[in-house]
């Protein structure tokens, strides 16, 4: 029997296309599942058409979207990048699902690579959606586009090492109630739509060092104020992402 017979040849399809594929599985499962809808579209949306319309906090001089708008969309990156993929990636390991695909040929390091590129595809839509409604209740951005991009990319970095590193190391429960807990803290207390000059000076120093208050702030200055490159927020995030993602690396269980 010559070796053509069998077609297809039984075996591993190329890494690019498995990380394709699963990366394609983990975007469809989160863009199904209704929670994560509610923390990654549904609130951040609510947020900035209502405190745009309703003068319900002082945001200073110009327009109230100007203000929201750069911290409704470090909310967005937050909402995936940490609350979501912490939440769901505790639930995989608490099933049994990460020690069964790192079973797979699919490489252990390349389901994090898919996993990331979901993250990234879900903020390009959350970023897109939200766009258009800031532009509908007329936003004025300004700036480089070159430092948001690069803000965002740190961003999402420094918040997916946090939430791999809590989902990798709590239970599925604990991850559950920690990731919402924070996220509402941060919301708060994040300069999101709140602004920092409302925070008692001593408080202020040590939120500005978070990293959901180094995005928007850095977002809010490029955006809104017209700023160069906020070299500040860009090294707090940085930091950040090499912490959160180095500890992620060593301190990740898979089961």
């Amino acid at each position: 029997m010559s070796a053509e017979t069998f077609t297809p040849r039984p075996c591993a399809a190329p890494l690019s296309r498995m990380i394709r594929a699963q990366a394609a599985l983990e975007t469809r499962m989160l863009l199904r599942n209704g929670e994560q809808l509610l923390l990654t579209v549904v609130i951040p949306t609510l947020l900035l058409v209502l405190f745009s319309a309703v003068d319900i906090v002082d945001t200073g001089e110009g327009k109230a979207v100007d203000f929201l708008a750069p911290g409704v969309l470090a909310l967005a990156v937050m909402s995936t990048a940490f609350t979501g993929q912490a939440i769901a990636t505790g639930f995989e390991r608490r099933y049994g699902v990460l020690k069964r695909l790192g079973a797979t040929p699919l490489p252990r390091w390349a389901l994090m690579t898919a996993k990331t590129c979901s993250v990234l595809v879900t903020e390009v839509l959350q970023i897109a959606l939200l766009t258009v409604i800031a532009f509908a209740l007329g936003w004025s951005p300004q700036g480089n586009p070159f430092a948001v991009l690069l803000l965002l990319v740190l961003g999402t970095a420094a918040f997916s090492g946090l939430g791999l590193l809590m989902a990798g190391t709590l239970k599925a429960e604990v991850t559950l109630a920690a990731a919402n807990l924070v996220f509402l803290l941060l919301l708060v207390g994040g300069g999101v739509i709140v602004p920092m000059e409302k925070f008692p000076g001593g408080v202020r120093a040590v939120l500005e060092l978070l990293p959901i208050s180094a995005l928007s702030d850095g977002l809010r200055d490029v955006l809104q104020h017209g700023a160069g490159m906020p070299w500040g927020d860009l090294g707090i995030l940085a930091v950040w992402a090499v912490l959160g993602l180095g500890a992620a690396a060593k301190l990740f269980r898979w089961e």
